[in-house]
């Protein structure tokens, strides 16, 4: 079975499916809502976080470094929140026949999450 990882500070996100209904009860043609500049969804995983270099490893000469695990401060979001996002930061795939977007941690605006979380 296959999945999808994000690296480093990125974050997947499922958009919100939306039936491209106005508040009115207008239906909207296709690709009005692609322009928006802002885009919603939940979010299914998230990466590591940004890469922090180990300080105690500066303290050694060079050649002299062990080799250490890789150390990550993590990211605000979680799976499971819900977010806006900056849709022009964000990059759509496509997989198994579902669109989602990876976007950087950077491009979110706003993260709600359940109370019971």
């Amino acid at each position: 079975m296959k999945e999808l990882i994000p690296v480093g500070d990125k974050v997947l996100i499922e958009p919100d499916s939306g039936d491209g209904k106005t508040e009115a009860g207008l239906y909207l043609p296709q690709g009005v809502k692609e322009k928006d500049r802002v885009s919603s969804g939940r979010i299914l995983r998230t990466g590591p976080g940004y890469p922090v270099p180990d300080p105690s490893s500066l303290e050694d000469e060079p050649w002299l470094q062990k080799k250490s695990r890789d150390k990550y401060f993590p990211l605000q979001a979680s799976s499971g929140d819900y977010c806006i996002f900056l849709r022009d930061q964000a990059v759509e795939v496509e997989f198994e026949g579902k669109k989602f977007f990876v976007a950087p941690h950077s491009a979110i605006l706003i993260l709600i999450r359940p109370e019971n979380k």
